[in-house]
């Protein structure tokens, strides 16, 4: 049986969890199992080479930083070969270009264009553990590019879709998929099985355990897998596609940090595709759009993270005269909280239980925004957490949430 498995930045973040990681792969070794592994960089590997290359420069080369960044896996990858090699066992490290992984020409956000498995299939030949940096890929001039924060899991799941592999699993420190963060709702519950859109959803709006283009690849490739804990023997929660039914309400309740409200004021009508066109074109990304037309000239509301909002002043400082007239007024300190899941907005139930409980928390909401799939609300960042735990409680005891297990 061929085994692709993903262990995530805590998973291997020192010597002690990187050997942890070891034993359990050298279990499945030892079953007889071919062994395809991905890794992501050492804890908080990434965050201190970017603030090692903003100590050099504030807008370094897009190229030079994807350089730097890939550096974080290729540590990794080569630390867990090694610890494998000291239990006795075959294992050999492959960058993204030895692993044959190609990819688009976009610095920092990448996707995975193809896989040549050829040097991979060679290797579990010849009995080795295969062990792949996550998190980046090749494009075809050779040029070193990362696909996007938290990537690693669409590695993994790209190899097991390229490879046919019998088994995809996703190691993390939390033990599966829950109605929210375990780390900070002890009573959160934890799902059995969860379907590629929900999962997707809830990834997309902030869940922190999977990338939201890996799993967008599982279900275009129909790859079932498990999140699992690298740290426990828990049962996991399977991803794959369920059957819809009208019973299922709340999936997951999620939320982004560091999330920012931008407010443009008269842009003239036929000005906003361009306005929109600037922002496709630069990257940047906006969500709970609210537009608000008037005759000739239109105000704009809409959530941004906070990355991106000095790019964003920077770029309508430029083409104030040709884009818009008025004022742009950014507020920062803002998180957006989400409730996920189906048929959502055919439940009016959930609606009136979030806005009660925003209410009830004294929370002053700056956008709103309700999809077949999601309510989205841009609030105060400190009131976040209270939030969320009053939520929790409340779908929780009016039985809102979908079939789940402690």
């Amino acid at each position: 049986m061929l085994i692709v498995q993903k262990y995530g930045g805590t998973s291997v973040a020192d010597a002690e969890k990187i050997f942890c990681a070891s034993e359990r792969i050298a279990k499945d070794y030892l079953k007889n199992h071919d062994l395809v592994i991905v890794v992501s960089a050492q804890g908080r590997t990434t965050d201190a080479l970017l603030e090692k290359a903003d100590e050099i420069s504030k807008k370094p080369s897009k190229r030079e930083l994807d350089a730097l960044l890939s550096t974080g896996e290729q540590q990794s990858a080569a630390l867990l070969a090694m610890a494998l090699v000291e239990l006795g066992l075959p294992a050999i490290s492959l960058n993204s270009q030895q692993a044959g992984i190609f990819s688009t020409s976009e610095h920092g956000r990448a996707k995975i264009v193809s896989i040549n498995p050829d040097r991979i299939n060679s290797e579990l030949k010849k009995r080795n553990i295969v062990i792949i940096t996550g998190f980046q890929g090749i494009d075809e001039h050779g040029e070193i590019m990362t696909l996007g924060r938290g990537a690693s899991d669409t590695t993994a799941i790209a190899l097991a879709a390229s490879l046919s592999a019998d088994l995809c699993e996703i190691y993390t420190d939390v033990a599966g998929i829950y109605t929210a963060d375990p780390r900070k709702i002890k009573d959160a519950l934890k799902h059995r099985e969860v379907c590629y859109d929900t999962i997707m959803e809830l990834s997309a709006m902030g869940a922190s355990v999977l990338h939201s283009r890996g799993v967008e690849l599982a279900k275009k490739f129909g790859v079932e897998f498990y999140v699992k804990s690298s740290f426990s023997n828990d049962s996991p929660s399977l991803i794959k596609q369920l059957p819809a039914t009208e019973d299922k309400v709340v999936s997951g309740i999620t939320a982004e940090r560091d999330i920012c409200k931008v407010s443009v004021t008269n842009i003239r009508s036929n000005n906003v595709s361009r306005f929109l066109h600037l922002l496709a074109g630069n990257g940047i990304c906006v969500d709970i759009l609210t537009l608000d037309s008037e005759a000739d000239f239109a105000n704009l509301s809409f959530a941004i993270p906070k990355d991106d909002a000095d790019t964003l002043a920077e770029l309508l400082v430029v083409h104030h005269s040709d884009i818009f007239e008025g004022e742009l007024a950014i507020s920062h300190d803002l998180a957006k909280l989400s409730v996920i899941g189906a048929g959502i907005s055919y439940d009016s139930r959930v609606t009136l239980a979030f806005y009660e409980t925003l209410m009830s928390e004294s929370v002053n909401i700056q956008l709103l925004s309700l999809s077949t799939l999601k309510i989205s609300a841009l609030i105060p960042m400190d009131t976040l957490d209270s939030v969320i735990f009053a939520l929790h409680e409340k779908f929780k005891n009016s039985g809102m949430f979908e079939e789940a297990i402690l």
